[in-house]
C-alpha cells in the first residue's frame, strides 16, 4: 500500500482532501436514520403470527417476521434484547395495533435457529452487468473480559474473537455477501461461500494479499471472464513451464517489470479501501463487539447487520469527490 512504501517520509506527504457533493441530500439522509416513522404492512401484519405447522410439536407463536423486527430494531437503536422488547411494545401501542411483541428469552431463542429470507428488499437493485466485488475480513469482538484481562492481570483468557468476511459492490457500495467465521478460519476458504451468494456475473474481483493462491480458481469457476486483482506473495516467481501465462502470472511479472507501486496503480488495487471503509462503517454503527453469546445467534446478528447497513446505504450515501490542490 502507498502508506507503506512511503512511511519514512509520509509526514512530508500531503493528506488528500475530499469534498461531498451532494451534501444537502446526505445530511437530509443522515437524519432520516434516526427517524422513529414506523409503518407496517398488510402482508407484515397478516405475517406477524407463525403459520400453523403440520408435523408433530410446539406451536410457534411469532414468526421469523417478527423476530427479525425486534432484533432490527435493536441493531439500529443500539438496544439489548430486553430494552428492544419494551420500545416495540411502545411503538406498536402508539400505532394501535394490538400485535403481541416477542419476549427477550423467545428472542435471544429464536435467533439461533433463524434463517435469511434471502431477499433483495434491502439492496439498491440488480446491477446492468457484471458487479465489481471487494473482499476482506476483519475481526469482532465476543462477550468476555477477553485483551483487557490478559493485559492487566497476565491471565490467558480461552475467549477470543469472530472473523467477519465481507463481499462489497464497489459501484453501489452495498454488501452483496457475507459469512462469519471463527478466529481460525482462513479468509481464502471463504470465497466459495461468498461467491455462492452472488447471482450475476464477475466482472473484476479484488482482495489483498491474504486471498492469493487457490482462490483464482473459485473466482473463475463464478465467472470465467472475471479480472482477478490479488498481489502475489512477496516471494512469489514466475513458473516456468510451457503453459501459457494466467492472471497471476502475469501479475507477478508486472510486479518484477515494473515494482509494486506501479502495479497497483495500473491494476486498481486502490479501490479495495471501500471495502476497508464498510468495515469501519459496520463497526461504528452496529458495534465491534457480537451482543450474541452462541455461534448461530452471532450469525444471525451479523446478517441481520448487513442488511440494515444496506438499507441506510440506500438512505444516504456520499458523493464525494478529490479536491485539487492549490498552485501557489
Amino acid at each position: 500500500m502507498p502508506f507503506k512504501h512511503n512511511s519514512s517520509r509520509r509526514h512530508r506527504i500531503g493528506q488528500m482532501k475530499f469534498k461531498v457533493t451532494n451534501w444537502p441530500e446526505y445530511e437530509a439522509g443522515l437524519r432520516e436514520r434516526g427517524s422513529l416513522t414506523l409503518w407496517l404492512t398488510p402482508e407484515a401484519l397478516a405475517g406477524w403470527t407463525a403459520p400453523r405447522r403440520t408435523t408433530r410439536g410446539g406451536q410457534p407463536r411469532y414468526s421469523d417476521l417478527a423476530i427479525e423486527t425486534t432484533l432490527t430494531l435493536g441493531l439500529v437503536f443500539g438496544l439489548r434484547l430486553r430494552q428492544a422488547e419494551g420500545f416495540l411494545a411502545s411503538v406498536l401501542r402508539m400505532m394501535g395495533l394490538a400485535l403481541a411483541v416477542p419476549d427477550h428469552t423467545t428472542v435471544s431463542r429464536r435467533a439461533q435457529t433463524w434463517q435469511s429470507p434471502h431477499r433483495r428488499a434491502d439492496r439498491q437493485g440488480s446491477p446492468d452487468g457484471p458487479v465489481h466485488v471487494l473482499v476482506d475480513s476483519s475481526g469482532l469482538q465476543i462477550y468476555g473480559a477477553g485483551q483487557w484481562l490478559e493485559e492487566k492481570h497476565g491471565a490467558k483468557s480461552r475467549r477470543g474473537w469472530r472473523k467477519l468476511h465481507l463481499a462489497l459492490d464497489a459501484d453501489s457500495g452495498e454488501i452483496v455477501a457475507h459469512t462469519m467465521t471463527d478466529q481460525d478460519t482462513g479468509d481464502a476458504s471463504q470465497v466459495g461461500p461468498l461467491l455462492d451468494q452472488i447471482d450475476g456475473p464477475i466482472g473484476r474481483f479484488t482482495a489483498d494479499g491474504a486471498y492469493d493462491g487457490t482462490t483464482y480458481d473459485a473466482i473463475i469457476g463464478h465467472s470465467a471472464d472475471a479480472a482477478i486483482v490479488i498481489p502475489p506473495r512477496v516471494n512469489a516467481v514466475e513458473p516456468t513451464g510451457d503453459q501459457p501465462p494466467g492472471q497471476r502470472d502475469q501479475h507477478i511479472a508486472a510486479i518484477i517489470r515494473d515494482g509494486r507501486m506501479k502495479w497497483q496503480a495500473s491494476t486498481g488495487y486502490g479501490s479495495r479501501a471501500l471495502v476497508e471503509t464498510a468495515i469501519g462503517r459496520y463497526k461504528s454503527i452496529i458495534g465491534r463487539r457480537l451482543r450474541a453469546r452462541s455461534f448461530h445467534a452471532q450469525q444471525t446478528e451479523v446478517a441481520i447487520g448487513c442488511a440494515v447497513l444496506n438499507r441506510m446505504l440506500v438512505t444516504a450515501r456520499p458523493k464525494s469527490v478529490r479536491r485539487k490542490p492549490k498552485l501557489a
